[in-house]
């Protein structure tokens, strides 16, 4: 049994694998001041509702863009679950090409979503994650890095919305009946969801062009299922694929270091 943790800027999501079998996930509200005790509690918790309370894991794997996170999650892992976690980062060896300048700057997140990718569904590939950011990522043929794409988020754009405007209020992200809002609420769900498609279908395209072939697009992320039914680029869904590249990951490092 493995736990798999992905830790973003707005949300940490978890997953217990039981081999290659996700057994069940969680998501929660990313908070930085939080601490090992804290985040050991909550995880206590959430085994106990889904009837894990004696689940014997055999390794914990870390995606986390959040470093002050780190120290929390670390020792959460070693003091409640007795288990030194594997922390996923540019430098661990995964079969992956990172064909960029820098690769220290890659977000674990992304390298995560480029395995799992790559062995679910082949290359080429564009992967676009609807987290704080979003992001489009691009694989080749053979399975290497080429780069990406990083966006403000839909959240992001709505509190600044918020923010900025003093008239505007915040709303719930949902699909409006029409594009052309009849109200202010109507008009910036409108702007927000008919926007975000909009700018996946361009910059996928653009994308596209740079590939020998056309790649196949991937959608991962909470918000990838309500945006994505208003694109008109054909994209697979799949919003639990960096959970499955972590078990995928993990997997690969044992089975190198035995």
């Amino acid at each position: 049994m493995l736990l798999a943790i992905d830790a973003g800027n707005t949300n940490i999501v978890i997953g217990v694998f039981n081999g290659e079998k996700l057994v069940t996930s969680w998501r929660i509200s990313t908070k930085r001041q939080q601490t090992g005790d804290e985040y050991g509690i909550i995880l206590k918790n959430l085994f106990l509702q889904a009837g894990l309370k004696d689940v014997q894991l055999t390794g914990v794997i870390i995606s986390s863009v959040v470093p002050p996170l780190m120290p929390a999650l670390t020792e959460m892992s070693r003091r409640y679950l007795h288990c030194d976690p594997l922390v996923l980062g540019p430098d661990l060896k995964i079969g992956v090409n990172l064909l960029i300048d820098n690769p220290q700057e890659l977000g674990a997140d992304r390298i995560a979503n480029a395995v799992a990718g790559y062995e679910l569904y082949g290359g080429p590939l564009v992967i676009v994650d609807f987290g704080t950011a979003t992001t489009f990522d691009a694989i080749s043929a053979t399975g290497d890095y080429l780069g990406g794409v990083i966006a403000p988020g839909i959240g992001i754009s709505m509190d600044a919305l918020f923010l900025r405007a003093a008239k505007l209020p915040k709303v719930e992200l949902i699909r409006p009946q029409q594009v052309i809002g009849r109200n202010t609420v109507a008009s910036m769900q409108s702007g927000l969801i008919y926007g975000f498609a909009g700018q996946v279908d361009g910059i996928v395209k653009r994308m596209s062009r740079e590939f020998a072939s056309p790649p196949q697009v991937v959608a991962t992320g909470g918000l990838a299922a309500l945006i994505c039914q208003e694109t008109e680029t054909k994209m697979l869904i799949n919003q639990l694929l960096t959970l499955r590249g972590l078990q995928i990951i993990f997997t690969r490092t044992t089975n190198n270091s035995n």
